[in-house]
């Protein structure tokens, strides 16, 4: 399936929800869809969960990703 069948049927599923269910109907299908994306592009192996996390340098209480003991 390419990009512009994909466009196409994630805006028919999105205009049926927000006609026959409101809303937020609109609002749930929107952000399975999202998730849905998310989970696709993991699966094939196109992008990485580290490429939307950020690393938790510089947070108080943590150095090195490990957490300072007090003495």
């Amino acid at each position: 399936m390419n990009t512009t069948t994909a466009g196409l049927l994630t805006g028919l599923a999105l205009g049926f929800a927000g006609y026959f269910g409101g809303f937020a109907a609109f609002v749930v299908v929107a952000a399975l869809g999202l998730a849905g994306l998310v989970v696709g592009h993991l699966a094939g192996r196109e992008t990485r969960v580290s490429d939307f996390v950020r690393p938790r340098e510089g947070r108080e209480g943590h150095e090195g990703g490990q957490a300072r003991r007090v003495r």
